[in-house]
């Protein structure tokens, strides 16, 4: 009743609102002027426009109720198929009489009750989930193939009941008896092949891979109908490799005691292999103690029944003997050094007191022997042009000495032949550096080729030959700063002949040179020679004398010039100078040098300016 006089009191305010309205327009146009037709039009428009927006607001509201109806529809229909997939009986929902809010208030009865029914089957739902997934897991550990676990489907949303889960929790129990039972058996042949491999010194996690069996993970787990098959054959095979291997360890055990009696060994010794013997009559059941049938136990106790065998043996000693001496005169003789730890190494007492065995050791040595052979032959050319080397270094050093000699042009008897080999000489010496680039190469492609240094009597043969580049390479450097400086004394001697000109040589008659003048020219030359050995010093002085012997008009000029003091007064002031100076010969063009300078100063410029 409430809503109603709302309603109407809303209706009447509108009704007055555009009355007033009306009237205020009707007014304006009175004031415009407005014709009636407009006027006419105008009102015709405003109505239209007016039941347009009352049309729309019906048909949304229409839309809006049947939006309505639709949801309550579908909730009834989602809470009868939910109801029917759990197997339980729809609550009945109370239907509203068809009036205001009837709709709204039917939707807000039934979402409570589908709410409930959606969480209800969500939790089922998670029921059959979690017993198919272990249902999966156990079938995939149990079976081979797919087709054998394919029944195990996916969740059926149309059958949720108890009655289902309960049948679907009932296989999962069976599974579960099985893979306990499949385990355990499982579990034993695991048991059984670890004593086996225990037994025979076997790594056991490395055999169950082989075999392809996984227990540390569950999630791949492997414990199928195969896995047993292939669990019994391993188990099988392993048992007659016991069995064979504890007849081969019985059989070396009785030849063990035969020949400790043949040869009355200690006790002592014997009682090392008393883990040997001891099994000489023991079952296959008997041995399970670990490493006794292993492949090394077995290799223990053969090293020392063929130890015993080959002992009554001296031969074997003088083989080795001989072989080592080939060895060692090969090594020699291809310049290589014997390993530290080869087998040549190691004495006759070592032999004989069983420490390695002969026959091992004669192999050892052959092997050594063929290895030697064949890096004899790959260092032979190289060998070659390292002893051609070493021939010329020796005629290198011979060289050298030969030309710090300085008596070496005196004449006397076998002369022509020590001048023979040192020309011989020089042309060895002068191919040593192509030599030793050509050696050098081919050790480094030895080297490449071999992955290892190419030891020369135990010193690395590039190491060798670059050490001998560096010293020649010094030495080469000091006689290029000798000649250097020869040649720069020289110079000033040149520059010195055309300041103050040459001695005039005497001239020489057609008669025949005597003997004796043939024996002054020779010391003359050797003389010559031996200036180049001669010090500074002694150079300054000769040129002195030269030039004074060259000139003696203007010898008595000189020495009036320097104060009476001439080369033969016994106070010299040049002979003072000269003798002051330090006798360095690497200074000596300083020397020269200063000389110049004094000539010039105290002859040459007052001469000069004289003439002027």
């Amino acid at each position: 009743m409430f809503v109603q006089n709302n309603h109407f009191l809303h209706k009447e305010t509108s009704q007055t609102t555009c009355d007033s309205l009306l009237s205020e327009l009707q007014t304006i146009w009175d004031e415009v002027g407005e014709s009636a037709s407009e006027r006419d039009k105008m009102l015709v428009q405003l109505e239209r426009e007016c039941l347009e927006a009352y049309k729309r607001r019906v048909d949304q509201a229409s839309h809006n109720r049947n939006l309505l109806r639709q949801a309550v529809a579908e909730c009834r229909a989602e809470l009868a198929v939910i109801c029917s997939a759990m197997g339980e009986r729809m609550t009945p929902i109370k239907k509203f009489v068809q009036g205001a809010g009837s709709l709204t208030k039917e939707l807000e009865a039934i979402m409570p009750e589908l709410k409930e029914m959606r969480k209800r089957k969500v939790e089922r739902m998670n029921q059959f989930v979690e017993v198919l997934d272990k249902m999966y897991n156990i079938s995939k550990e149990l079976y081979t193939s797919d087709k054998e676990f394919s029944d195990i489907k996916g969740i059926d949303e149309s059958d949720l009941s108890l009655k289902r889960l309960e049948g679907l929790q009932s296989q999962l129990h069976d599974l579960e008896k099985e893979k306990s039972g499949r385990l355990k058996l499982v579990l034993d042949l695991l048991n059984s092949l670890n004593s086996l491999c225990l037994v025979l010194g076997l790594d056991f996690q490395q055999t169950v891979k082989d075999v392809q069996i996984t227990l540390d993970d569950s999630s791949t787990r492997n414990i199928n109908v195969d896995t047993v098959e292939r669990l019994s054959t391993a188990i099988s095979d392993f048992r007659g490799v016991k069995i064979q291997r504890m007849q081969k360890l019985q059989d070396l055990a009785a030849t063990m005691v035969d020949l400790w009696s043949l040869m009355d060994t200690p006790f002592d010794e014997q009682e090392r292999f008393h883990s040997v013997t001891r099994h000489i009559a023991s079952s296959v059941d008997e041995i399970n103690k670990a490493n006794v049938l292993s492949s090394d136990f077995i290799s223990f106790a053969e090293a020392e029944v063929a130890r015993l065998q080959q002992i009554k043996s001296c031969k074997i000693k003088e083989v080795i003997c001989k072989k080592r001496l080939d060895l060692e005169d090969r090594c020699r003789k291809a310049h290589m050094i014997e390993e530290a730890n080869s087998a040549a190494n190691y004495s006759v007492e070592a032999i004989e007191s069983g420490t390695i065995d002969p026959l091992y050791l004669l192999e050892q040595i052959e092997l050594q022997i063929s290895k030697v052979k064949e890096e004899a032959f790959s260092r032979k050319d190289i060998l070659d042009k390292v002893e051609k080397w070493l021939a010329a270094r020796e005629e290198e050093i011979w060289l050298e000495e030969y030309n710090k000699d300085e008596n070496r042009y005196n004449t006397g008897r076998g002369t022509h032949l020590i001048l023979k080999r040192a020309e011989k000489a020089r042309v060895i010496v002068n191919k040593i550096p192509a030599m030793v680039e050509a050696l050098l190469s081919k050790a480094r492609t030895w080297v490449l080729d071999r992955r290892t240094e190419f030891l020369y009597d135990g010193v690395p043969l590039t190491s060798m030959l670059e050490q001998y580049k560096t010293l020649r390479q010094e030495k080469e450097q000091d006689r290029q700063r000798q000649r250097d400086q020869k040649k720069l004394h020289g110079q000033l001697l040149a520059k010195q002949e055309v300041l103050f000109g040459s001695k005039p040589s005497p001239i020489t008659s057609g008669k025949k040179v005597s003997r004796s003048n043939t024996r002054e020219g020779m010391n003359k030359r050797c003389s010559h020679v031996g200036e180049m050995y001669q010090t500074p010093t002694e150079r300054i002085a000769k040129s002195y004398h030269t030039i004074t012997s060259s000139y003696p008009a203007k010898q008595h000029s000189l020495q009036a010039q320097l104060g009476g003091y001439g080369p033969s007064s016994s106070g010299n002031c040049l002979n003072l100078f000269v003798l002051h100076i330090p006798n360095f010969p690497d200074c000596s063009y300083i020397y020269m040098y200063v000389f110049n300078l004094y000539i010039s100063v105290t002859y040459i410029l007052p001469l000069t300016c004289r003439n002027f």
